[in-house]
């Protein structure tokens, strides 16, 4: 764990089977009922030096998986996780077993 990061990705408890790895960190951040449409500046400028954890070896900064995505701005819930998960898949930020098969979808 580095000192460069505001608090630690997984918390006290771990990372719960790893839940709280890569893109259900992303998630987490935004009310589904508030939050949108979400400015994708504005997000980064509220998470973007939090961590999230992409593999049990590797944490990258919410602002360095924003600097795959394109969208400025997500109508909603869905779109958001569509755009960001293909930006993670795209740019090797994706460990899951069966993740490419997404990329073209």
């Amino acid at each position: 764990m580095s000192d460069d990061w505001p608090h630690d990705p997984d918390g006290e408890e771990g990372s719960e089977g790893r839940r709280k790895y890569g893109h259900a960190v992303l998630a987490k951040k935004i009310d589904e009922e508030e939050d949108f449409p979400l400015s994708a500046e504005e997000y980064v400028a509220d998470y973007g030096d939090h961590p999230v954890r992409i593999s049990h070896e590797q944490v990258v900064s919410v602002e360095e998986i924003f600097e795959h995505v394109d969208a400025e701005e997500f109508e909603d819930f869905v779109e958001f996780h569509r755009t960001l998960g293909e930006a993670m898949r795209e740019n090797g930020y994706w460990f899951y077993e069966g993740a490419e098969q997404f990329v073209d979808a």
